[in-house]
């Protein structure tokens, strides 16, 4: 075959990142990123708030979470073109900057990252129910043999840390990435989270939510709290702790609806009602159970005592419209969270995380680990709406059906299309190749981002 001559041309320039146009779109169109860091931190000299947040954000949307990947783009005209910024901060201003104001920033960059899907109006799809789902959820980060603080051993037996995420719709829109301990329960300080999730998620729709959580969240404080919210509904996982089995078997076989879904196995669905009391008030909440009884496992192995497995689910939702199996599949689908957890650690590629300061350490690497967990959350946010807008249509690059992309899909299609970037009497141009598929996608994309 026929060998390629390679050049490096000095009087053009090519960019392999194109997709930093709308990323730069969302950041300066609905995020109002700058005059918020402006106005919350004032800097006298030196580079921005906003170059310097702006900067790292645009290398996140490409799928890398270290700081030295920022050198990759220092002298990348297009980089700082297309994100509005003046300056790229080399890796060592980058990590210094976050270390030194990551506890003012990252107020601001919650906020900010909530009125970006407040103002570009994104869609909040309900379940059949007419509710929009609320999932939270703890995922664990493993970052063995590191020295950072706060990581010790998690639930799932290796050292890291375990985050608590917020979901928002079919969607999946991320409301909340908090960075929590390794060892800390999901519990603690949980209120404060939903507090804020719940103000979040009511700026972005009137309909009304069902909070969806699993079973270490069974605490009273928890069902009471949503119980007394406007227009919020629960589902949490009950936690059985000490109970007898075999006296829910036996309450089972007086009230419950049995089926068998192969030989030697029995499932029964019922509901109770448990009324429970905080400050001398009393409030009924109902709770689905279902029991299973297997004498058999499915490869036809009889076994000498049976297996009786036991499980609960607390609802606010009332029998008379949401029967027991209902209930149950509506938890199900809490499970989808799974799904873009994955997304944050692998296509975002954030699961170890960047800063490596230890405990000892002046500098409290934490906070800094906290702010870049949020901003991975707009990162994420930014790169799920350029996915629904671009790759779902009828033009869009020959992907299979799909309701949503994956990050890792939009990165692909989106992020990384080549282009010449030309710069011409005042203008600024993107010139694609003539057989670029990603291009139709591409241009309305951007055409909407540019518009809406």
């Amino acid at each position: 075959m026929k060998r390629f001559i390679l050049e490096q041309s000095e009087t053009e320039f090519y960019t392999s990142h194109s997709g930093l146009a709308l990323v730069g779109l969302c950041l300066n169109r609905y995020g109002q990123l700058n005059q918020a860091l402006k106005k919350g931190i004032p800097l006298r000299h030196g580079i921005s708030h906003a170059d310097v947040i702006k900067s790292y954000m645009g290398t996140l949307c490409l799928g890398k979470s270290d700081f030295e990947a920022i050198e990759n783009h220092r002298d990348d005209d297009y980089f700082k073109t297309a994100l509005a910024i003046q300056q790229v901060p080399s890796s060592a201003r980058l990590r210094q900057r976050l270390d030194e104001h990551a506890k003012a920033l990252l107020p601001i960059i919650y906020q900010s990252h909530i009125d970006f899907l407040v103002h570009a109006q994104v869609p909040v799809t309900p379940l059949t129910t007419g509710h929009v789902a609320l999932d939270i959820d703890v995922y664990p980060m493993n970052n063995e043999k590191a020295r950072k603080e706060g990581v010790s051993r998690t639930y799932k037996g290796f050292d890291g840390y375990a985050p608590m995420a917020l979901y928002l719709g079919k969607e999946g829109w991320c409301i909340g990435n908090e960075l929590r301990e390794g060892k800390q329960h999901c519990q603690y300080e949980f209120r404060y989270s939903l507090e804020r999730g719940l103000a979040a998620a009511k700026r972005l729709t009137t309909l009304p939510l069902l909070v969806r959580l699993d079973s270490g969240h069974d605490a009273l404080d928890n069902r009471i709290d949503l119980h007394e919210a406007d227009q919020v509904d629960f589902i949490i996982k009950w936690n059985p702790r000490k109970q007898d089995a075999d006296v829910w078997l036996a309450y089972a076989e007086q009230h419950g609806q049995w089926t068998s879904p192969r030989e030697g196995k029995r499932v029964a669905l019922f509901s109770v009602t448990d009324e429970q009391t905080r400050h001398g008030k009393t409030y009924p909440c109902r709770r689905v159970m279902q029991i299973t009884e297997r004498t058999m496992t499915p490869q036809g192995q009889l076994l000498l005592v049976p297996d009786i497995e036991i499980e609960g689910w607390w609802t606010s939702l009332q029998p008379a419209n949401y029967d027991d199996t209902l209930i149950i599949a509506l938890y199900r689908d809490h499970a989808t969270a799974e799904q873009f957890h994955s997304e944050f650690k692998t296509d975002l590629d954030i699961e170890r995380l960047p800063s490596g300061k230890p405990v000892q350490s002046e500098v409290e690497g934490f906070a800094t680990n906290d702010l870049i967990m949020t901003l991975s959350a707009y990162s994420y946010n930014i790169l799920r709406w350029i996915g629904l807008i671009g790759l779902l249509g009828e033009q869009n690059p020959v992907r299979h059906p799909a309701k949503r992309r994956r990050i890792k899909t939009v990165i692909q299609e989106l992020m990384y299309l080549a282009a010449r970037f030309v710069r011409s009497s005042h203008r600024q141009k993107l010139r694609f190749s003539q057989c670029c598929p990603g291009f139709i996608a591409f241009e309305s994309t951007y055409a909407k981002l540019a518009v809406g």
